[in-house]
């Protein structure tokens, strides 16, 4: 079908070169198309933390604050702010003509709205909503944040782009039950959802936002300017890896956003095409285990499962060649600020007859367990079945159920038993932006049911979670996160499965790709080298 369609255009192409000189032709819409990592099922980024559905949040919202490419929080709807000098209460004003796709400005009933639902949904925002004593809106422009104790982490949180990220939406819309996802898509963002355009498992399509005012500063990871500079951004949905890769070989996407690791030489080696990094840290992988149910109920089970699996095995079979991955068993991702990894020397090498004896104190009696997975990502995929591989060598009977990737996140919010529709495991990964701060790492939340799906519970490590967000500076919060980690590596909330790179690919003509914790599409523009495979 997209092949038919392009070449419809190269014989359009064709034809206009053949009458121009006889007749003026106006200037064809700038398109940029995409092949995304996976198809998108929520709309709502504030009821789910997958990347796809943050990477449409921020399309057509924007938050008060954004993070730059050094993760440090810059002003974005917010025009100025201020601190009373005992740190309990915060000021804000929105920057003036800020209006939501359907005309309607947004006021500060809007923003109040908003951060309350995201407070009871995100890691970070929960934290802030603990510390939060009231939000009360001056006029339409200004609203203040009073808090029981002072969080000098106030601006990070409020520009979080991770987890389920602080959106403004229009209040009627923030009003609804958080934990239902909303499903209408009128933000104030640089682009407007195109819904009629929409087509579950083929295309999604975004179109220029006309009235959006970007920031007067250089664009800078997800702060300054969201200036767009193409017409309409379209993804491509693309599940077959060859075909994504023969389609951005061709010109028939510009963009490949996270091309599979076997294929990166293929591509690497392609004229016009070019493998880049847009992170600046990197991705962790994870084994989640659902904390309800038995046998990961018990810490010791959970402990077994870094006993019974070894990181390079994961890594290779989903990632290939060792430059793209590295071993790290730190929750907060080595080569970040917080990259401690204290308190897992004891299970650096696997040790099966380790593993069966924590299970067995579990009270595991070989139960089948459901780890729920889907080729959709195929790195996922893969590492999926090395879990049951390596799992079974240490007597756990584990079923591996594949499903597309939309359902896999979906089945993940369900708290019923495995055999009633929920599931014990499954392997997924996050970026490093997410995961390098006890603020945002959605998987050490250990806050029983305010925690991210699998929902373990463990006062002491919440305590201790705490403390880092209360250390007053840096030489303190980093002795609290090296207890905290102590912690986490005995409770074990999932198993770190070590961390890779994912390089995107991009045709030769296309630039200002901005690195940010998911990829962006304001800043991007692509030259006219290609207009005449692409028909744009």
């Amino acid at each position: 079908m997209i092949r038919s369609r392009f070449a419809a255009a190269l014989v359009g192409a064709t034809a206009l070169i053949l009458t121009a000189g006889a007749h003026a032709q106006p200037a064809p819409k700038s398109v940029l198309r995409v092949a995304p990592h996976a198809d998108l099922k929520t709309l709502d980024p504030v009821a789910a933390s997958i990347v796809i559905t943050r990477m449409h949040g921020l399309m057509i919202y924007e938050t008060l604050f954004a993070w730059d490419a050094n993760l440090q929080p810059k002003p974005q709807m917010v025009e100025s702010f201020s601190t009373a000098p005992d740190g309990l209460s915060w000021s804000f004003t929105l920057r003036p003509g800020l209006k939501f796709h359907d005309g309607q400005p947004v006021t500060t009933r809007d923003v109040i709205a908003s951060l309350k639902r995201w407070m009871v949904r995100d890691t970070i925002g929960g934290k802030l909503g603990e510390y939060t004593e009231g939000m009360e809106a001056k006029d339409d422009r200004t609203f203040t944040l009073k808090l029981k104790k002072p969080m000098a982490l106030v601006p990070f949180a409020l520009g979080s782009a991770v987890g389920q990220i602080p959106v403004i939406m229009r209040e009627a819309d923030a009003a609804t039950d958080p934990t239902k996802p909303v499903t209408e898509t009128i933000g104030s963002g640089p682009f407007k959802f195109n819904r009629a355009e929409w087509r579950s498992g083929a295309k999604i399509v975004y179109d220029k936002n006309a009235d959006y005012v970007p920031r007067a500063e250089p664009a800078d990871g997800l702060a300054g300017g969201r200036v767009v500079k193409v017409d309409r951004v379209e993804w491509m949905i693309m599940p077959d890896a060859a075909t994504a890769a023969a389609a951005l070989q061709t010109g028939e996407i510009d963009i490949w956003e996270q091309p599979s690791q076997d294929l990166i030489p293929v591509v690497a080696a392609a004229k016009d095409v070019k493998v880049e990094r847009y992170s600046n840290l990197a991705n962790q992988v994870m084994l989640r285990p659902n904390s309800l149910h038995p046998p990961f109920n018990n810490p010791k089970a959970r402990l077994a499962l870094a006993y019974a699996t070894d990181q390079a095995e994961f890594l290779a079979g989903g990632f290939g060649d060792e430059e793209w991955w590295k071993r790290c068993a730190a929750y907060f991702i080595c080569g970040g600020p917080n990259g401690t990894e204290a308190g897992t020397e004891g299970y650096a090498k696997p040790d099966l007859e380790k593993a069966k004896q924590l299970l067995a104190e579990a009270g595991y009696k070989g139960e089948k367990l459901v780890l729920t997975t889907s080729n959709d990502i195929a790195a996922i995929g893969r590492m999926a079945e090395v879990a049951a591989a390596q799992l079974k060598k240490a007597g756990v009977n584990v079923e591996v159920q594949f499903s597309d990737w939309g359902t896999v996140t979906t089945r993940q919010q369900n708290k019923s038993p495995p055999d009633q529709g929920g599931w014990n495991l499954f392997v997924t990964y996050a970026s490093g932006a997410t995961m390098q701060s006890p603020m945002t790492n959605i998987g050490t939340n250990m806050g029983c049911e305010k925690a991210w799906a699998g929902w373990p519970c463990d006062a002491e490590a919440e305590k201790l979670r705490g403390a880092v967000v209360d250390a007053p500076d840096d030489a303190a919060r980093k002795a609290a996160v090296e207890v905290l980690h102590k912690r986490l590596a005995e409770m074990q909330p999932y198993r770190v499965l070590g961390q890779f790179d994912q390089p995107y690919a991009r045709r030769a003509n296309v630039s200002g790709v901005l690195a940010a914790p998911v990829m962006l599409f304001w800043n991007i523009e692509r030259s006219d080298a290609d207009a005449a495979l692409t028909g744009s």
